[in-house]
């Protein structure tokens, strides 16, 4: 019998959120070996949970054997709660509790699972309904089913044309710790001066003459849009 009602175990929101994040702006499908490797699991497990999500009801994935998985309504509802409960999470961590950039992202990765609403609303409404996190990335509204952000990753942006950072990646601590150090956050103009493609990327802050040199694995964490 197909099951019913509220799925919210850590390792159904893992799998839903992860393939939020795969899928990307295109919502393209995702493969179950990709989805193996981003969550370090075998790809049998990983059949065997889509098949579990796909058979509840509501469906929660819709998933074809050999053709990937996408995010039904469903799953897309819940997949984007917990980005909010996250970001939320993120936010009162570093402006309330203080803790650092690099710290937020796996006490938040914890805790989004198990808040209730009114703790939710509670912490939405002390910090002011909040639209960024300290990331830079936006805190989606409650219950809402946006998109994700189509900016570029810096290690992508043309050389020469001026950029404004729009958001960083959370998962690295290490990266994020350099990132700051080099005053590469959210708000920041910059313009990529040359590129290495094996290698590395040189950027020039705006307005400023020193160029700072990032591996392409740093440079990747960035994300740009155009300012």
């Amino acid at each position: 019998m197909a099951k019913t009602g509220p799925v919210t175990s850590e390792a159904v929101d893992n799998y839903l959120k992860a393939i939020l994040e795969l899928s990307g702006a295109a919502e393209t499908r995702v493969t179950s070996n990709v989805l193996a490797e981003r969550l370090g699991v075998r790809a049998a497990s990983v059949t065997g949970m889509l098949q579990k999500l796909a058979s509840h009801r509501p469906p929660l994935v819709v998933y074809e054997k050999h053709r990937g998985v996408r995010l039904s309504q469903a799953g897309k509802r819940r997949a984007w709660e917990l980005v909010r409960h996250h970001r939320l999470l993120e936010l009162f961590l570093h402006d309330v509790l203080k803790y650092s950039w690099d710290e937020v992202h796996e006490e938040a990765e914890r805790l989004e699972h198990f808040i209730s609403e009114r703790f939710e609303d509670r912490v939405a409404a002390l910090l002011g309904d909040p639209e960024i996190d300290p990331h830079g990335h936006v805190i989606p509204q409650k219950h809402s089913v946006p998109s994700l952000s189509e900016d570029v990753s810096l290690l992508h942006w043309p050389a020469g044309q001026q950029a404004k950072i729009t958001s960083v990646r959370d998962r690295d601590p290490a990266a994020l710790r350099e990132l700051q150090k080099l005053n590469l956050v959210p708000n920041v103009a910059l313009v990529v001066e040359r590129r290495n493609p094996n290698a590395s990327v040189l950027v020039r802050l705006a307005g400023g003459s020193e160029q700072i040199r990032l591996s392409n694995e740093l440079a990747r964490q960035v994300l740009v849009s155009a300012g």
